[in-house]
């Protein structure tokens, strides 16, 4: 009896074993299993995107790996994230950033040209999407020193810088092909500038005028967004002797005589309309003020060369030749 316990007793010990071995080697298994689970997830970046290093216009290169809390600085930076669909993570955007109206409802940075790097850093951006023109290099310099990406997008004012921009938004935001199709829209309607252009008999004079106030008032010259546009639309600038803004004046408006006067919506806004255009010295005097040839647009639209460019030259085309062949 003893000999049957004994043995009974010494089975259920070797079985015991066997199990506590087993179920060691199971545990064993799937801690392995799940480490390597671990592994492979903490080498997959987040949100779906790959840890790339994108050259700046600064030409500094930028490592950008997660683009989970994108703080955008300039309108036409801004206005391609939402062109490409990839707006969802925004967390602020500059004070210039009016379109599209989910734009403006976002939290703001100041200007481009004055940004603050504690009011960016404030928002925890994860990186900083910025204008080439952005400043002063002191903020850029202390937003990088404090470990976050910024990295600058060509500002050229240019049907070129216009693509690249749009094309490095895309590589960065992981929307390459969506990038392909706005840049393509946007060259088919450039190319439908072009031949109205080619069909033209001559261009109107065109004075853009730049206002702050109804006491300054500056004109555009040569190498700026607004003559490009003026150039683009089939019309010739009123001013190409010098590059810039200049403030107006009579004597200068009264002797340019433009046939087509141009402004910012807000601008005209500022000055009290057409009536208190008209009222800015010399302007009556000109062949626009007689014939009231005093037209405004939306400044991002106008002068922000993002996605809406191609667009937006075939309305000022109109504007500047109401009626003429190509225009149907």
């Amino acid at each position: 009896m003893m000999n049957r316990n004994l043995v009974f007793m010494t089975g259920n010990r070797t079985r015991i074993r066997g199990f506590g071995e087993r179920l060691r080697q199971r545990t064993n298994r799937h801690f392995r299993m799940w480490a390597v689970w671990l592994l492979l997830l903490m080498l997959v970046p987040l949100h779906g995107y790959a840890q790339e290093t994108f050259t700046g216009s600064d030409g500094v290169d930028v490592l950008v790996s997660d683009r989970s809390r994108i703080v955008s600085v300039g309108s036409a930076l801004t206005e391609t994230i939402y062109a490409l669909n990839a707006a969802e993570h925004l967390v602020a955007v500059d004070e210039s950033s009016m379109y599209p109206a989910a734009a403006a409802e976002l939290p703001n940075v100041p200007f481009t040209r004055n940004l603050s790097a504690e009011g960016i850093l404030s928002f925890s951006p994860t990186v900083v999407l910025a204008s080439g023109a952005s400043g002063p290099p002191t903020a850029i310099q202390q937003i990088r020193g404090a470990g976050t990406p910024m990295l600058l997008f060509p500002a050229e004012e240019s049907e070129e810088g216009a693509f690249e921009r749009v094309r490095l938004l895309g590589d960065v935001l992981d929307r390459s092909e969506e990038a392909e199709v706005l840049v393509s829209g946007m060259e088919a309607d450039l190319a439908q500038a072009a031949e109205r252009r080619g069909e033209l008999d001559r261009r109107p004079i065109v004075l853009f005028i730049y206002a702050r106030g109804p006491n300054s008032l500056m004109v555009a010259g040569r190498e700026t967004a607004a003559s490009k546009m003026v150039d683009l639309a089939g019309g010739e600038n009123a001013f190409t002797e010098f590059e810039g803004y200049k403030p107006l004046t009579s004597e200068a408006v009264v002797q340019a005589d433009p046939e087509i006067i141009l402004m910012m919506r807000s601008g005209m806004s500022q000055v009290g309309g057409r009536e208190g255009v008209l009222r800015a010295p010399g302007v009556g005097l000109t062949r626009a003020g007689e014939s009231m040839r005093i037209h405004a647009m939306d400044g991002t639209y106008l002068l922000g060369f993002g996605p809406r460019l191609g667009e937006a030259v075939l309305e000022l085309m109109d504007l500047f030749h109401p009626g003429e062949l190509g225009n149907q």
